[in-house]
């Protein structure tokens, strides 16, 4: 019974805080809702079902919207598969991340690589569209592993997959062990041996690198990840959640409370979760869409750069900072577009540092 109550609280909470964007937001229709972060396969589908319901409500949804739910792959969260379906989500994203027990232990993942075929299975029977992501040039993976497991990938995928290199970052589990000597990483340079074969085998089953971690057949990219990266308007509802929308006229950063029993109760007093709001300077607007857009193989849209900024590339990037990446071949400039070449994607993080440095 206190399940039922507490389910009941937490949906009406989520409606509540979307509903607290509606008199912010009036000229958009939704064509894309992302249910992620935590565990959101978790949700009751009939919660859902209530939320896809109210954003149609609030605002209109596209005819070919895409509703997309990131999920684990353990039973307890794909056995829920049909009735998600049934709710109205049209698309999952599963956290595979390898393709064997040995590195699956290694990343820390709970599911078995036993799991993940069978969610993959029961994705591929109740979705028209699904993806999954592995993690690769992990320790001691030779290239010829990741040759067999991305073999097998292919021939489980459907349209879309996201292959992402291991990174160590600070504050994390492997961020320790690895500085105390547990494992050692690839080198940069066998890395890009990684980058490259993955890229090139990839273009051989049609699948284009949309983005630097990114593959899809034509039309199968993800519409939710393309707002993100052309920095589009998006809202966020639910704790931690992050806002991209223009109120009082200028762009602003909207965040949600991060503790679930803050963002709770704020919402039951106040009607929304709201922990801070802050506009964006062009500095931090120009940042923002350089490191998103970048990401991509279409670059940016110098007109949407423009209509953003207030100002084109060329004024707020040194221009001889622009030659100099176009002289490296890491940069190009054209009429309507600019954007990374694929060797620069790979040095993503230096190139974007070189142009936003003072």
């Amino acid at each position: 019974m206190r399940e039922s109550i507490e389910e009941e609280r937490w949906q009406k909470a989520l409606l509540q805080d979307l509903r607290s964007f509606k008199n912010s937001i009036t000229d958009k229709k939704v064509t894309s809702i992302f249910f992620g972060g935590g565990t959101p396969s978790l949700m009751a589908p009939r919660t859902v079902e209530k939320i896809i319901q109210e954003v149609d409500s609030l605002w209109g949804v596209d005819p070919g919207v895409e509703i997309t739910l990131e999920a684990n792959p353990n039973s307890a969260e794909a056995t829920k598969f049909k009735d998600l379906a049934m709710a109205g989500i049209n698309r999952v994203s599963l956290g595979i991340q390898a393709l064997n027990q040995k590195d699956l232990a290694f990343l820390g993942r709970k599911h078995s690589l036993s799991e993940s075929y069978q969610a993959l299975d029961w994705a591929s029977q109740y979705f028209d569209r699904f993806s999954f992501d592995l993690i690769y040039a992990r320790p001691t993976q030779t290239l010829s592993e990741w040759e067999k497991e991305l073999e097998d990938a292919l021939k489980l995928a459907k349209g879309h997959l996201s292959l992402y290199q291991l990174t160590i970052e600070e504050g994390t589990p492997f961020y320790l062990s690895y500085h105390r000597g547990d494992f050692k990483m690839p080198s940069e340079e066998e890395s890009a041996l990684f980058y490259e074969y993955t890229n090139e085998k990839m273009a051989h089953h049609n699948f284009e690198a949309y983005e630097i971690s990114n593959y899809a057949m034509l039309g199968q990219e993800s519409r939710h990840n393309l707002t993100y990266w052309r920095y589009e308007d998006y809202i966020g509802v639910g704790p931690g959640a992050h806002s991209r929308v223009p109120l009082s006229g200028a762009k602003c950063a909207v965040r949600r409370h991060r503790s679930p029993e803050l963002w709770m109760k704020q919402v039951e007093e106040t009607s929304n979760g709201t922990h801070e709001v802050k506009a964006l300077s062009d500095k931090d607007k120009m940042v923002e869409f350089l490191m998103m857009g970048l990401r991509l193989r279409e670059g940016i849209s110098r007109g949407a750069f423009v209509s953003e900024i207030g100002r084109d590339i060329r004024e707020v990037v040194d221009p001889k900072k622009l030659d100099a990446l176009i002289q490296e071949g890491l940069f190009y400039l054209e009429d309507k577009r600019f954007g990374l070449t694929d060797v620069g994607r790979q040095k993503l993080n230096s190139v974007l540092g070189f142009m936003t440095s003072l």
